[in-house]
């Protein structure tokens, strides 16, 4: 049953939009740029120590700076015009790559670079998602959203191959070189393919007391704290991805072995979530994320039976494919959000995520050393879907005006706006 008499918006009606089509081919510019950095210098760090410790030091870079930036950055994106702050971030992260460049640069100072270049990420994210926001009006925000989580999966497993290829024809530093274009190229898609807009907060808040006034925003409203939660689940359901190696040697397989379980996990959602976002409505998605969330950890449990590749690739694909609740998690929490906060708040759920999945792989991977890798994934995922449990519950017996009232609301303008499409006056 469709929750709105009115046409169904389509992606074609997102990428109708200049704007958002800008926004979305700066971030896969992005985001190749930063795969291609990060694998390129984890090479080039490998290759002059022959030091793992290093090398995992610099692949450190897309984690640890990011949480920092995340938290104490992202509200950036709030005080200050998003536009200016996309393209700043942009082309500083040129610079610092192109100081990379500088023969004989010693591997000290090429971590702290890359350091650098991974903290002024998360202020760059939150930015474009709140200008996505303010972009992309109604329905077709959801859309919008898949489309970007589509885009996202498929620059991080294609993009990794993709720059290992290429630092092994070019190398390091051409590739280093490339990088630095990346960056430039998505400064411009920015500045000449959106429009300006104003700060949303009030200009020279305290970093401190813009995180404070986020985490209060986030954590003191019912709606926001399930839904926040419920995309945190990934740090469960993703347990495989951390454990993938160790996994497949259990079962005689090998780094080919590998690669095929990753994609599994990764193909479901990929191939549904734009499918799942266009036929299914907003209340109806709604509706379902709490039982999806349960179904996407639960799923797991079933490598309990320790199953060989073939059989496991499809529980994994079929978990990853509940994933699809994250659609609805996400546009949820935006619709909730006052503009003012809502790049802090996009800050602190990525912080959240990435904090999350850090602690889950660590947790997975030493289990693994005294348990088989089918117990602890098993074990993670029948823990994840006891708490996908609790927070679905809790969605499902919040108040008319939290829960049900807040979807019809969303139909509602998801409805409107395919009907009266609004457009802000906007100044270059």
């Amino acid at each position: 049953m469709s929750d709105s008499p009115a046409r169904r918006a389509t992606f074609h009606d997102v990428f109708a939009i200049g704007e958002f089509r800008a926004l979305w081919a700066s971030y896969v510019l992005s985001a190749a740029g930063d795969r291609l950095a990060l694998v390129a210098l984890t090479l080039l760090v490998y290759e002059r120590t022959r030091s793992p410790l290093l090398a995992a030091v610099a692949f450190a870079a897309g984690y640890v700076p990011y949480v920092i930036g995340a938290l104490f950055l992202s509200g950036i994106a709030d005080r200050l015009p998003r536009r200016a702050v996309m393209i700043v971030c942009d082309l500083t992260r040129a610079v610092l790559v192109t100081t990379m460049l500088i023969p004989h640069m010693p591997l000290g100072a090429l971590i702290v670079l890359l350091y650098a270049i991974t903290t002024l990420q998360p202020p760059f994210d939150a930015a474009r998602s709140a200008t996505v926001r303010d972009v992309v009006q109604g329905e077709r925000y959801a859309l919008a959203v898949a489309t970007l989580q589509s885009t996202f999966r498929v620059v991080i497993v294609a993009g990794a191959v993709a720059a290992g290829l290429i630092v092994a024809l070019v190398g390091a530093r051409p590739a280093l070189a490339a990088d630095a274009l990346t960056f430039v190229a998505s400064a411009l898609l920015i500045r000449f393919g959106t429009y300006a807009r104003p700060a949303a907060a009030t200009a020279g808040s305290n970093p401190l007391l813009q995180l404070g006034a986020g985490i209060r925003v986030v954590f003191g409203d019912r709606a926001l704290r399930c839904l926040i939660m419920l995309g945190w689940l990934a740090a469960f359901y993703e347990i495989p991805a951390g454990i993938a190696v160790p996994y497949v040697r259990s079962l005689g397989g090998g780094p080919v072995a590998a690669g095929l379980l990753l994609g599994a996990a990764q193909l479901g959602v990929t191939v549904l979530m734009p499918v799942f976002t266009k036929r299914i409505g907003p209340l109806t998605r709604l509706r379902w994320m709490g039982p999806m969330a349960v179904c996407t950890c639960g799923t797991l449990v079933l490598t309990a039976l320790r199953p060989g590749l073939g059989v496991s690739m499809a529980i994994f694909a079929l978990s990853g494919t509940f994933g699809i609740y994250q659609v609805a998690a996400n546009t949820g929490f935006v619709e909730r959000l006052p503009n003012e906060h809502r790049a802090q708040a996009f800050g602190l759920a990525n912080a959240g995520l990435l904090v999350g999945q850090g602690a889950a792989f660590v947790l997975a991977g030493a289990a693994a050393e005294v348990v088989p890798p089918s117990t602890v994934i098993a074990l993670g995922g029948g823990l994840g879907a006891l708490v996908a449990c609790g927070l679905a519950l809790r969605w499902r017996h919040m108040s008319p005006a939290v829960g049900r009232h807040a979807a019809r609301h969303l139909g509602r303008q998801a409805s409107l706006s395919r009907q009266t499409p609004v457009h802000a006056a906007r100044s270059r």
